[in-house]
């Protein structure tokens, strides 16, 4: 409701009553204003609220599977991507020998300037002129068989880098696994110290109680809290391990030494080993370290052909089309014979390099391709029976571990339930308290000695299939 009082009204009353209602009108203008100020306080406050609530959360761990850590591995692991360096490097070097096998055109031009005698010719006997002009095109090949055995040797060293790119892209698997099950592993027995710690503190708790209830010696409770402290400990122990697991995985996986992630456990599926005959004719077939072996033989044979092309005769043909005059130009007034000569015009020449003598330089040379050669004949025999004996271990030690499995799965449950028997005998005056501390440190060690086992068979199986491949 509104009161409109006019100039007139308010001029004819007292004084006092004036100053009276200036007041209460100063008093409800500043109500109405805190009012207002509050309305849309509130107002900013809810739109912030609602903004905020709408960003996308930028502080959340991301989440990676083994498959994530490999391929971000790859991207920033500076001993693979080195490999394959190497390896584009041979791809090129493959391309440039067989360039070198092909003819190849070039533009000369050039001006050169000879003190003149007086006559036609300059002072220089090799010069055509006092000017000569050179604007021509050459198509040069070179006929070697040495050039030939060169291709050869880029081909092989080309086979070579690929098969040691993939040898380093296995190990990268094997770093990557056995890092990235560390951290899981280091994650579980975290968990195993914060359960052991609260089995620990409750196994206090109750001989506690059993002192006040007279039924237990003081020496218990000791015993008690000497095994409380040393889980304490030991579950400090446990979170340095894990985030020591998490900085060594995060120098593996992030460029920009990313902390704020988190790692799938899939432990509790293992993958399945398959029998020892596939895996043997997989080796055969797939295994970097023999294709390499056997490459670096094939380099080695390809640098004798090198050694023995220095005896054997060489040829060079050039074909040149263009200008070689005294005049830039195409046709020029020859003043002697008063007729124009024409200026373009073509030339070949072939040239047949026959070795005659070197002081043994060829000589050396083949004997040093035949040393290589011998030592990488060596190395082939040697790498085919270390395959043969690091399968035999590789498939026995994924096989071991894949048979533990089951045995520690057992022990653990069977540890737990020992332990739970244990603290109710003790609770019932029928077990001692050494029991009870043998049955928590038994089930502690049965839970990290299962994660174990079952990280020992992933990382079992990325070592065998270095030699394999993916199974």
């Amino acid at each position: 409701m509104f009161v409109r009082l006019s100039p007139y009204r308010v001029k004819r009353m007292p004084n006092d009553a004036r100053r009276t209602l200036g007041k209460r009108l100063v008093l409800v203008f500043s109500m109405l204003g805190l009012v207002s100020m509050a309305t849309a306080q509130n107002t900013t406050n809810t739109l912030g609220a609602e903004t905020v609530a709408n960003q996308p959360t930028s502080n959340a761990p991301l989440t990676l599977t083994l498959q994530d850590a490999l391929a971000r591995g790859r991207k920033n692991s500076p001993e693979y991507r080195a490999a394959l360096t190497e390896y584009g490097l041979a791809k090129e070097d493959r391309v440039q020998g067989r360039a070198a096998l092909l003819p190849s055109a070039n533009y000369d031009a050039a001006f050169l300037y000879t003190q003149g005698n007086g006559t036609i010719a300059g002072r220089f006997v090799a010069a055509n002129g006092v000017h000569e002009y050179i604007s021509q095109g050459n198509v040069h090949q070179d006929i070697s068989l040495q050039g030939i055995a060169d291709y050869r040797r880029t081909r092989a060293a080309e086979a070579v880098a690929r098969a040691r790119s993939e040898i380093a892209a296995r190990g990268l698997v094997v770093t990557v696994v056995q890092a990235y099950y560390n951290f899981v592993v280091a994650q579980r027995k975290y968990a195993t110290a914060q359960r052991a710690s609260a089995e620990g503190q409750h196994f206090l708790d109750i001989s506690q109680k059993l002192e006040h209830g007279g039924e237990v010696a003081h020496s218990d409770v000791i015993k008690a809290q000497i095994l409380s402290q040393q889980q304490q400990r030991d579950l400090q122990e446990a979170e340095l391990e894990m985030n020591r697991s998490r900085l060594e995985l995060a120098v593996l996986l992030f460029p920009d030494f990313n902390e704020n992630f988190s790692v799938v456990d899939d432990l509790q599926s293992p993958e399945p080993l398959p029998a020892y005959s596939e895996v043997q004719a997989a080796a055969a077939r797939q295994n970097p370290e023999l294709r390499a072996a056997r490459g670096a033989l094939q380099v080695a044979r390809q640098e004798v052909g090198v050694a023995w092309s220095g005896f054997l005769p060489s040829l060079k043909l050039d074909y040149f089309y263009g200008i070689d005059a005294s005049h830039f130009a195409v046709n020029q007034f020859d003043p002697a014979s008063q007729m124009p000569v024409h200026n373009l015009g073509y030339a070949a020449t072939a040239t047949l390099q026959l070795p005659v003598w070197n002081w043994g330089a060829n000589r050396s040379k083949l004997k040093q391709a035949d040393l290589r050669q011998e030592q990488a004949r060596v190395e082939l025999t040697f790498t085919q029976r270390e395959l043969l004996a690091k399968l035999h271990t590789l498939y026995a030690e994924a096989q071991t571990a894949r048979s533990e499995l089951d045995s520690l799965s057992q022990s653990t449950q069977l540890a737990a339930e020992s332990l739970r028997l244990t603290t109710l005998r003790y609770q019932a005056g029928e077990a001692t308290v050494l029991e009870v501390v043998d049955a928590q440190n038994t089930a502690t060690l049965a839970r990290n000695a299962f994660s174990d086992g079952q990280s020992r068979y992933r990382v079992a199986l990325a070592n065998l299939q270095t030699l394999t491949g993916n199974f």
